[in-house]
């Protein structure tokens, strides 16, 4: 839920009073006070007070109430939202809209509205506002991913459609997300920018050949003095064709492994904002465990799971040394979460313990603090924390892999937090501690 604060500096909010005494001075006060959060950083408003001294006190007019604004009413809004009054939040960010409101006021009214109608249950009207926002107030769609007042929306169909759109990009919700997925895709794949420049350079070369092989051709057909031999034109013409046909179906195939790279990288985003419940009731991200950890998914049905959990016992030991993570995820488990009354997303002990987490993934990645801590802390079995999202994302990674949704299957992860393999069904332990190299080893040490 994105909050609007009176500041949002790390742990000092400011208050600018402006005191009207006999003595006609202003004073600067400093409080400290529990950090909200907001949509935009850097934000100071000024709250305008009135105070008199004592000695003048009785004769001090009345303050009159002060006129709502956009943001009274969205201030006024997660008071009530945080007392489980969503319907009547829902009334306060819509009026705050009605108010004539800057771009970020509106921004903090819809992505908060779409939190109250996650929590009800309203996923196509959380999607509509989520939309808007996106839009219309630029707000990231990290933001989305990373929210765990949104966990329940993000179980939803209406998330899927709105990460596939922002995905592709478009008028209807901006290329911000789009824009950093290449970014990415552009750093594991450095060199498809240039097969690109030599598929375009070569059918525009191979085009122009043809377009003047092409009366060539003509003449040598009608024959007569001085027609070429229409052998070798009828030759160079069909290489030009073909070649063209060739290298357009080339950078075809580039287009689509690009979208199908975007789709992966869209998967292993939302895959390191997954969290986890370690052994010792600490809340992660799967991101933090990265170089630490291999994490094991095994996703299916109870008793299978726990079948697989009993004979990975066996091969304890070992696993461990080659950092194996066991994640059972139950099918089903998801939808029988129930919903709390009050409070949104995640309980608070459990928000608390979430990672600090701003919208640029390698610096969320770099701002890890006691990784040695966290190492202790890890044993040989982690579970999963809002389990509707893992077991979407697993049917999602099934479908981009053929598999139908829903079956049982494991998927292993790199130290690096990308799918290394996954296969039906559950693994045999006895060739992954094979397949694995202990951490201290060389080739892990290339796979960090």
């Amino acid at each position: 839920m994105l909050e609007m604060a009176t500041a949002t500096l790390p742990s000092h909010h400011f208050h600018f009073c402006f005191f009207s005494s006999s003595s006609s001075k202003f004073s600067i006060t400093t409080t400290t006070q529990l950090s909200l959060k907001y949509p935009h950083k850097n934000r100071l408003s000024l709250v305008f007070c009135s105070s008199s001294s004592s000695s003048s006190s009785a004769s001090s007019p009345q303050v009159s109430e002060p006129t709502p604004t956009a943001e009274s009413c969205v201030n006024l809004g997660l008071q009530l939202f945080s007392k489980g009054r969503v319907k009547d939040a829902l009334v306060q960010f819509d009026t705050a809209l009605t108010l004539n409101p800057n771009p970020v006021e509106a921004q903090a009214a819809f992505y908060n509205k779409a939190c109250c109608h996650a929590y009800r249950g309203e996923g196509k009207k959380a999607a509509e506002c989520l939309r808007t926002a996106l839009k219309e107030y630029n707000l990231k769609f990290g933001t989305i991913l990373n929210d765990p007042d949104l966990a329940s929306f993000r179980a939803l169909p209406e998330f899927k459609e709105l990460q596939e759109e922002a995905r592709l990009g478009g008028e209807d919700i901006g290329y911000s997300f789009r824009r950093d997925l290449k970014l990415i895709s552009e750093v594991q794949a450095p060199f498809r920018g240039v097969r690109r420049f030599f598929y375009v350079a070569f059918i525009a070369a191979a085009g122009i050949s043809t377009f003047f092989t092409i009366p060539r051709l003509i003449r040598a057909i009608q024959g007569g003095d001085g027609a070429p031999d229409i052998g070798a034109t009828a030759g160079n013409a069909a290489i030009n064709v073909v070649g063209i046909a060739v290298l357009v179906a080339l950078l075809f195939w580039d287009n689509k492994k690009e979208e199908e790279q975007l789709a992966q990288i869209s998967r292993d985003e939302t895959l390191s904002r997954l969290p986890l419940l370690l052994s010792t009731n600490r809340i992660v991200e799967l991101v933090q465990l990265r170089d630490t950890v291999r994490p094991v998914i095994l996703a299916g049905k109870k008793e299978t799971v726990s079948l697989a959990m009993r004979n990975a016992e066996k091969f304890r030991t070992e696993l461990l040394k080659r950092g194996v993570l066991l994640v059972p995820v139950i099918w089903g488990e998801g939808s029988e979460t129930k919903l709390e009354k009050k409070g949104f997303g995640l309980s608070q002990k459990a928000v608390a313990s979430l990672p600090s987490i701003g919208e640029d993934f390698d610096q969320r990645t770099q701002s890890i603090i006691a990784k040695s801590k966290l190492k202790s802390e890890i044993r040989f079995k982690a579970e999963v924390v809002s389990p509707a999202e893992w077991e979407r994302w697993i049917k999602d990674q099934q479908k981009s892999e053929g598999v139908t949704p829903g079956e049982d299957v494991y998927i292993i992860l790199r130290l690096d937090g990308r799918v290394r393999r996954s296969g039906k069904g559950m693994p045999d332990w006895a060739q992954i501690l094979k397949e694995l190299p202990p951490m201290e080893g060389i080739l892990s040490k290339l796979e960090r």
